[in-house]
């Protein structure tokens, strides 16, 4: 059963393409260590919400939009395995310089529950 990393991050809106040079940097080696998919998806259509929302979840600012992304791993302990791979690989040193307040973001890790795919 797969496993999943979530994320929700806030990026400044004129930090787009450095966002996406960075994760698809990211990407490969991600897979190289057992992720199968990763997905980035640029917020468009975030609305307010009356008691909490996606912006108030990462507290982003005035001229900041919300990174929604997510890794697929086939399993949780592929995942535990991988991401240490991956925090030690040293491609990842592009971590310093990244489009990003880091202490904003939120993220986790998912058993999957359904998909539709399947």
């Amino acid at each position: 059963m797969s496993y999943i990393d979530g994320f929700v991050i806030p990026v400044p809106a004129d930090k787009k393409e450095a966002y996406r040079a960075m994760a698809t940097k990211a990407v490969p080696i991600f897979k190289e260590h057992g992720a199968t998919r990763v997905v980035e998806c640029w917020g468009d259509d975030i609305p307010d919400g009356k008691v909490t929302d996606f912006k108030g979840a990462v507290k982003a600012e005035p001229g900041e939009t919300v990174v929604f992304s997510w890794i697929v791993w086939p399993s949780k302990e592929v995942r535990d395995e991988g991401n240490k791979k991956v925090m030690a690989d040293p491609r990842m040193k592009m971590v310093e310089d990244m489009p990003f307040d880091g202490k904003r973001m939120i993220y986790g890790g998912f058993e999957l529950l359904l998909d539709s795919k399947r």
